[in-house]
């Protein structure tokens, strides 16, 4: 079992990760979100799972 981190250790570590966050170029951060945006299914997918593509494919059968 993990222990759980001292109040100190947390904002060390909140710190830490924004300074990394912060040392980083705008045009860098603004293409790595980007690129995560492109990774992402669709809006259908990611609320409703496969139900709409299974509608869809009904609808085409038919």
């Amino acid at each position: 079992m993990v222990a759980p981190m001292s109040t100190n250790d947390y904002v060390k570590l909140l710190a830490q990760t924004w300074m990394q966050y912060m040392s980083t170029p705008k045009s860098e951060r603004q293409k790595k979100r980007n690129e995560k945006k492109e990774e992402m299914p669709p809006f259908a997918e990611r609320w409703f799972g496969i139900l709409p593509y299974f509608f869809l494919f009904f609808k085409r059968k038919q």
